[in-house]
């Protein structure tokens, strides 16, 4: 199958790589003309622009942008939406928001368009692990586009079969889902994403605990002096907090165990903000997906002044002195 692919980014650029690996023709394109050159030499088609790239794929075309998400997202459809002509459809493979995605799928119904929305899940090692896309979008258009997900999707690989899934069909096994209309995609993906916040976090704070387990604040006897890269290693064989996280988690201590190559400082690309908000939306609970995220936006933070009016406070009614770290005594 022909198709475009709009950003050659290292999840776009290996994309277009697994694709061409199943046999699929890849028009690319990026405003990097370096990422063009080098996936042309390995196969893809390159273009010098929008109308270059449109002008030679087959109607009806696939064009699947793999930008940014927000105003470069928002720009590159806008452009494309002018371009495409009637049973075009535009894949987002980004991590758009999901109300976006409801709103841009209106916007194209209404000049013929197709719109469809991919969550994907992969990320650096996509290439070889394939990719888990969560898949929105009118039925039918999705279905056209099935032997694309069918090459970029995992397969069913090695992983063991969930007792009674043999009395259901779909494509959930193969490593990629129709969730349902526009946006379904990227909303599922969304709380994917805020998961993983949370997951994250668990296993961070578990080891930030191991780390400190041999403070001087602890009796004599009670302290412990743990190699965390064997922890790791040891909880990837049989426990049941075992992961793919767990898996980097133990390849990162085992190449530093100090970690000393990171600050600390964590960023957010939205999914974890926009799963938080949906929370609220529903009135659904989320304690730990909330707590894990404004734990990223605590670690981009020198003390905030809400902490010194915490130290303030401890200050006035109890003369608590803070100590040289900035910690109280008490």
């Amino acid at each position: 199958m022909q198709v475009g692919m709009i950003g050659l980014g290292r999840m776009g650029a290996n994309m277009v790589r697994r694709l061409m690996r199943g046999g699929h023709q890849c028009v690319v394109y990026d405003r990097d003309a370096e990422q063009i050159h080098r996936l042309t030499t390995e196969g893809a088609i390159g273009t010098a622009s929008l109308d270059d790239l449109i002008n030679r794929l087959t109607p009806p075309r696939a064009v699947w942008v793999m930008v940014p998400a927000g105003d470069a997202t928002e720009a590159t459809v806008e452009a494309l939406a002018q371009r495409l002509n009637v049973d075009d459809v535009l894949i987002d493979g980004g991590n758009s928001y999901f109300k976006d995605d409801v709103r841009r799928a209106e916007a194209l119904t209404a000049r013929g368009l197709h719109y469809v929305d991919v969550g994907t899940s992969g990320g650096t090692w996509g290439l070889d692990r394939g990719y888990c896309l969560m898949i929105g979008g009118y039925r039918p258009v999705v279905t056209r586009l099935d032997p694309i997900f069918k090459t970029l999707a995992p397969g069913r690989g090695s992983v063991e079969r969930t007792k009674g899934r043999s009395r259901m069909d779909g494509t959930a096994e193969e490593g990629y889902l129709y969730c349902g209309p526009a946006g379904a995609g990227h909303f599922v993906k969304m709380i994917h994403n805020g998961i993983e916040y949370g997951l994250m976090q668990a296993y961070a704070e578990g080891f930030d605990i191991f780390r400190h387990a041999n403070s001087k604040s602890l009796p004599e006897n009670m302290r412990y002096d743990l190699k965390l890269a064997d922890i790791a290693e040891v909880w990837r064989r049989g426990s049941v907090v075992g992961s793919w996280l767990l898996d980097l988690t133990a390849a990162a201590l085992a190449e530093n165990p100090d970690l000393s190559n990171f600050t600390g400082s964590v960023q957010d690309s939205g999914e974890g903000r926009w799963t938080v908000m949906a929370a609220v939306e529903e009135g659904v609970p989320a304690e730990v997906l909330s707590a894990s995220l404004y734990t990223r936006f605590r670690s981009r933070q020198d003390h905030t002044f809400a902490e010194k009016v915490l130290s303030a406070m401890r200050y006035q009614f109890g003369g608590h002195v803070e100590s040289s770290g900035g910690n109280c005594l008490s």
